[in-house]
C-alpha cells in the first residue's frame, strides 16, 4: 500500500513538472544554433533544460542553475526502478563528450571554439537538488542576447528522440523566427521573407550543422537517418510543419530547401502539453505514421531475423506500438550495423543479443534491442576506423 502511495505521490509530482516546463521558453544566440554540437541526443537535452532555468533579466551571478531530479525525470519521461542510475549515467555522458564548436563570422574571416558547456555538476542520494554550473565561455551566447537570437519551446525539445531532430528544430526556429519578426516589424524584401520560410542548405553546410561529415556517405542513407526522422519527429512534436525539396546540380544532390509553416494552437489549451489534446489532424497524422512504420516493419528483413532468434514472437507482432518502435528506433540502427559488417553482422548480433537475453527484456523488447545495439555499434565504429 505504501509503494502505491509514492508511486502515486511522484507521478503527481511529475504532471507537476511537467506543466512547468510546457511554460518555459530557450532562448540562444543564433551562432550557437547554428554551431556543432559535439554530443548525442541525452547530453544536449539537459543542455536545453538548464539554458531554459536561466533568467536572461537576472542572470546568475555565479553561472549555476538549480534542477530537481523530479524535474529531469519527467522531461526525459523516466519512470522506471534503475531511474537513478540512468540518471548518473546521463551526468557523466554529457561532462565526458559533450562539447559545441562554435565558428564566429567576423570581418577578416572566422573565430573557431570549441567550449564544454556544463563542466560542473552536483547532487547527492539524500535530496531532490541538482545543481549545475554553466562554462563562464558559454554565458555570452545565452544571456547576452540583444540582437541575432531566437527562442522556443522547451516542450517541443522534450519530445524529439534524435538529436538530428533537436539540431535541426532548432534552426528551423532561428529560421522562421526571423521570418516572424520582420514580417511584424519590416526591414525585408518579400523575396527575403519568404527565403526565411522556405531555407535552403548545402549539403555540405547541413552535414557540418549535424555532425554528419564523416558519416551516411551515401546520400540515401543521410536522407533515410537524418531528414526524414527528424522531418518526421519535428512534424509529429513541435509546433511546426515542414516539408523538403531536394535540389540537384548535376547528377548530385547539392542542397535542400525546406519549407516550414506553423501549426494552428487548440482553441483555449497550449499548444504543447503531453497526453493533452491534439487537434484531429494531428492525430490522423500520429495514426498514419505509426500505420506506416508498422507496415514497413512487417516486411522488414530485420523482423524475420528477430522471429528465427526468438527475440520476437508473433503475438508480439500484433502489438502495433512495438513494430513501430522497432522499425523507427531499432532498424535504423540495424542498418548502420548492415553497413558496417554486412547483414551477416547483423545476424552474429541478433544471435549473441539472444544468448545473453535478460529477464527484463520480455518486458520492454524495442528497448532492450535497443539498448543492445546502441552499445555494440561504437565498438564496431572503433574497430573499423
Amino acid at each position: 500500500m505504501l509503494n502505491i502511495q509514492n508511486e502515486s505521490t511522484e507521478n503527481r509530482k511529475q504532471v507537476s513538472h511537467l506543466k512547468e516546463i510546457n511554460k518555459r521558453k530557450i532562448v540562444e544566440h543564433n551562432d550557437l544554433i547554428t554551431s556543432v554540437a559535439k554530443m548525442d541526443k541525452t547530453p544536449l537535452k539537459i543542455f536545453e533544460l538548464a539554458v531554459s532555468c536561466i533568467d536572461t533579466e537576472n542572470p546568475p551571478k555565479d553561472y549555476m542553475v538549480y534542477l530537481s531530479k523530479q524535474e529531469l525525470f519527467a522531461f526525459f519521461d523516466v519512470k522506471s526502478e534503475s531511474k537513478h542510475t540512468r540518471f548518473k549515467e546521463a551526468i557523466e555522458k554529457m561532462q565526458k563528450q559533450a562539447f559545441f564548436e562554435i565558428k564566429e563570422h567576423k570581418d577578416k574571416g572566422y573565430k573557431m571554439k570549441s567550449i564544454v558547456p556544463i563542466p560542473y555538476v552536483e547532487w547527492n542520494s539524500y535530496n531532490d537538488a541538482v545543481k549545475l554550473q554553466f562554462q563562464p565561455q558559454i554565458m555570452p551566447y545565452l544571456i547576452e542576447l540583444k540582437q541575432n537570437f531566437t527562442q522556443y519551446a522547451l516542450s517541443d525539445v522534450m519530445e524529439l528522440n534524435s538529436k538530428y531532430s533537436i539540431i535541426l528544430y532548432k534552426w528551423f526556429s532561428m529560421q522562421y523566427n526571423q521570418y516572424e519578426h520582420y514580417s511584424s516589424k519590416g526591414g525585408r524584401r518579400d523575396n527575403q521573407l519568404e527565403e526565411y520560410r522556405n531555407p535552403s542548405i548545402s549539403i555540405k553546410d547541413l552535414r557540418i550543422l549535424t555532425d554528419t561529415v564523416n558519416d551516411y556517405k551515401k546520400f540515401g542513407n543521410f536522407e533515410t537517418r537524418i531528414l526524414k526522422t527528424a522531418v518526421q519527429e519535428i512534424n509529429l512534436h513541435t509546433h511546426f510543419i515542414v516539408s523538403y525539396e531536394k535540389v540537384k546540380k548535376g547528377r548530385s544532390i547539392d542542397s535542400v530547401t525546406f519549407h516550414i509553416e506553423k501549426k494552428n494552437q487548440a482553441n483555449g489549451y497550449s499548444y504543447k502539453e503531453k497526453d493533452t489534446l491534439y487537434s484531429q489532424d494531428e492525430k490522423a497524422r500520429k495514426e498514419q505514421t505509426e500505420q506506416a512504420l508498422v507496415f514497413k516493419a512487417m516486411g522488414s528483413k530485420y523482423t524475420t531475423l528477430l522471429l528465427e532468434n526468438m527475440l520476437l514472437s508473433p503475438f508480439e507482432m500484433q502489438d502495433t506500438k512495438l513494430m513501430a518502435g522497432l522499425q523507427q528506433y531499432v532498424y535504423p540502427l540495424y542498418d548502420e550495423l548492415k553497413d558496417l559488417r554486412g547483414l551477416n553482422g547483423v545476424k552474429e548480433h541478433l544471435s549473441y543479443v539472444a544468448d545473453k537475453q535478460e529477464s527484463y527484456a520480455k518486458r520492454n523488447i524495442a528497448k532492450y534491442l535497443k539498448k543492445a545495439i546502441e552499445q555494440y555499434l561504437p565498438i564496431v565504429k572503433r574497430q573499423v576506423l
